[in-house]
């Protein structure tokens, strides 16, 4: 007697994860994150606006800026302990009420006291240098791991978009208000960072009563855990080559080459526009591409850099020099987003902000240094010269980069069973 087989009930399939923009936890992350970097892109151009009124010097300018970046870099390494001490929304607080309290100690200063500014201006940078690794670590905290990507990709969108928007909407509404005005503006923006963001998803690390090492002892283990990670390692040094090199190189030399090749400010400012709507686009595309080897698009992204110091190097059309631009643009995203995707997801999690604070610090740090060294090199050896070592720079160290262990997944391969 024969049996009619029973079919086979297909397995369900699971629904797709809920896009990030539909998360409010994300979405108030998302605004606070947007808020700082408004605030952040705008205060140099507010501060240029106070010379142009000449309520401000340019050597005054010059050391309020100093300052903020000094302010920067030495709150971006405590503030990377700090989040993974406590709570990185308390870490996000705080630092962003620092921040807010600047802005009225500029409007105070402005024309009046330059070491009152100047002062304001490292609790301003300290305020933001702290928010960068809170953010990076609650964004982890608040995004499951499947929707990390379009995460980061929303969070590199919001950057850009700041670079864009942040001076243009200063300068509109500078037609109707003070420089004083516009700081106290800055201060409002760094409430929202402070306040609109939630709690993440994590337990608080402050809650552990356990006996913490000491300060110190905390960040040199935050380097152990980044000495763990070969890719992040390469990776890193090939940021910092990058940033300190081609960054810096092109910095200098565009707004050289702009006046004397050309004899025109409009390609300075179409080649920086065309570089940060390449970044817009190069976000777009990692939301919905997950390529096989995320490493070697990342290093492969990073390297496209040289394009930007190659195309100044060259007696070429303006519009060549834009499309390099837009190139580079492009692929610094196509390397930042699987970059931070891979430290939330290969970082030991109570470690994720140190590590993230090295990222910063280092790769920011030296870029004043590549800055300082640029202009003396061009004076001594000529722009084409300079440009070419920068643009080898750029092509030859993500590419040495992208050869070592780990490098091909930025960690451990993933697969549908992760």
């Amino acid at each position: 007697m024969t049996t009619t087989p029973v079919p086979l009930t297909p397995r369900p399939t699971p629904p797709p994860p809920r896009s990030v923009l539909r998360d409010p936890a994300f979405l108030r992350l998302w605004v606070g994150t947007t808020a700082s970097g408004l605030a952040t892109w705008a205060l140099p151009f507010v501060l240029g606006l106070a010379v142009l009124h000449r309520d401000l010097g340019a050597a005054g300018l010059g050391l309020v800026l100093a300052a903020r970046t000094a302010g920067f870099l030495v709150a971006v390494a405590v503030g990377g302990v700090l989040a993974d001490r406590h709570s990185r929304r308390a870490v996000v607080l705080w630092s962003a009420l620092a921040a807010a309290v600047a802005a009225p100690l500029l409007a105070a200063g402005l024309g009046r006291s330059l070491v009152l500014m100047t002062v304001a201006a490292a609790l301003a940078g300290a305020g933001q240098g702290a928010c960068r690794p809170a953010f990076q670590a609650l964004t982890a905290e608040v995004v499951d791991t499947d929707r990390r990507q379009s995460a980061n990709a929303a969070m590199s969108l919001s950057v850009r978009t700041s670079t864009l928007a942040g001076p243009a909407l200063t300068a509109l509404v500078a037609a109707f208000v003070d420089v004083r005005t516009l700081l106290l503006g800055i201060g409002l923006l760094w409430l929202v960072a402070a306040f609109v963001p939630g709690r993440g998803a994590a337990a608080d690390p402050s809650a552990d009563r356990t006996p913490r090492a000491s300060f110190r002892a905390e960040f040199i283990d935050g380097i152990r855990e980044a000495r763990r990670h070969p890719w992040f390692l390469a990776g890193l040094g090939a940021l910092t080559a990058v940033v300190a090199l081609g960054y810096s190189a092109t910095s200098v030399a565009l707004p050289l080459i702009s006046r004397d090749r050309y004899g025109t400010e409009w390609v300075l400012a179409a080649a920086m526009t065309a570089y940060t709507v390449g970044a817009l686009g190069g976000a777009l595309l990692t939301t919905r591409r997950q390529p096989g080897s995320p490493g070697w698009m990342a290093f492969a992204g990073l390297a496209a850099y040289g394009f930007a110091p190659l195309s100044l190097m060259l007696p070429v059309h303006p519009l060549v020099v834009i499309a390099a631009y837009v190139v580079a643009g492009i692929g610094i995203e196509l390397f930042n987003v699987p970059w931070f995707t891979a430290a939330q997801r290969e970082v030991a999690p109570a470690k994720l902000a140190r590590v993230s604070s090295l990222d910063f610090l280092v790769s920011y740090g030296l870029a004043p240094v590549g800055l300082a060294l640029i202009a003396p090199a061009i004076d001594a050896f000529g722009v084409t010269p300079v440009l070419a070592v920068c643009a080898a720079a750029c092509f030859l160290v993500p590419a040495a980069a992208a050869l070592a262990p780990t490098a091909r997944h930025l960690g451990r391969p993933t697969t549908a069973a992760d």
